[in-house]
């Protein structure tokens, strides 16, 4: 099969790793030899797989995915399972009960593309309790954005921002992947999203996708917001923590400029400000979502769609920057 492999790290050029070819395809009979709890897994045919910036900092050397190669890169996708059902996958592989009831907490979980081979294949093979139904609304190209970037917003906004409809959220980046969602999902759900961009036009397709305002990057905003979507890191992080009220909180999901900014704990602690972490989803997040997305006729901004062959252009259009929303791969059919 054609797939998209991690087979070298390379932090100062991350695409000399990549590998876009003939792969070996897992196995579509029972017990899945090789996988462990194979009997507990199954395959899917990929419609649609989705780039995401994890995959980069695979290539880049940093995570698991990175201590196992060659690994077949990708954790979002749609596509059909082995019965014929339009399925979206969720990435996360883990044990909620291990996790208090949250398969993310699990210390052992892990996401496809790490461990496991990853999506950006024609066929990959996932735990059958990862399967969630695809929203009949979505095509598999939209639907393939769901699980990564759209998930990561949804707990975001909804379990771990403390906000509620009527106030302020500030979303750092008018571009990314989480933050085309976090406009989307929060305006939808009755926020005043305000939105930082680097330029003009991407402040201007924010707008039209539902934001409230939008300001340069590191603005002074009108007033303090009750809470911060932080995806970007380094780049805006002072700004963050200066732009929350009181009491307010910093919701971190990512750090695409660095993770290591100064802290400005005395910022912290005498604002009293909560900054909270969040990773993805759960399942049961992953229903939720696809059930709002219905009801709210919403569907993922997709910057482009390439074939599977085509997925170095991808991959360099993220490493540009000069992505609006997401990047999706489609296999051969």
């Amino acid at each position: 099969m054609l797939a998209v492999v991690a087979k070298s790290a390379d932090p100062a050029d991350p695409l000399a790793g990549l590998y876009v070819g003939d792969w070996p395809t897992p196995p579509t009979g029972g017990g899945l030899d090789g996988i462990d709890g194979g009997d507990d897994w199954t395959t899917v045919t990929v419609r649609a797989a989705a780039l995401n910036q994890h995959d980069l900092w695979t290539l880049r050397g940093v995570g698991p995915g990175a201590r196992r190669m060659p690994v077949v890169l990708g954790s979002d996708a749609a596509g059909v399972d082995k019965d014929g059902n339009e399925v979206i996958i969720h990435p996360v592989i883990g044990d909620p009960a291990a996790g208090h009831g949250d398969e993310t907490l699990d210390p052992g979980r892990t996401l496809l593309g790490d461990e496991h081979d990853g999506t950006l294949a024609e066929r990959v093979a996932v735990p059958r309790r990862n399967l969630v139904p695809k929203p009949a609304g979505l095509s598999f190209e939209q639907a393939s954005c769901l699980p990564g970037a759209w998930l990561t917003a949804y707990r975001m906004l909804f379990a771990r921002s403390g906000a509620r409809p009527g106030d302020t959220v500030l979303v750092q980046g008018a571009g990314g992947g989480v933050s085309t969602a976090l406009i989307a999902l929060g305006s939808a759900a009755g926020y005043r999203i305000w939105v930082t961009g680097r330029s003009a036009e991407r402040r201007e397709r924010a707008l039209r996708l539902g934001a409230e305002a939008v300001f340069p990057s590191g603005a002074r905003l009108p007033e303090r917001v009750d809470a911060v979507m932080e995806t970007v890191g380094e780049a805006t992080w002072a700004h963050s923590l200066r732009s929350v009220r009181p009491g307010g909180r910093v919701v971190v999901s990512g750090a695409t400029t660095g993770a290591m900014p100064p802290a400005d704990l005395a910022h912290v602690f005498f604002r009293q400000l909560t900054i909270v972490g969040s990773t993805l989803g759960t399942r049961d997040e992953l229903l939720e979502l696809a059930a709002f997305c219905t009801a709210h006729r919403l569907a993922p901004v997709v910057d482009r769609v390439l074939p599977l062959s085509r997925a170095r252009e991808g991959f360099q259009a993220l490493l540009d920057g000069s992505v609006f929303g997401k990047v999706v791969l489609t296999p051969p059919s």
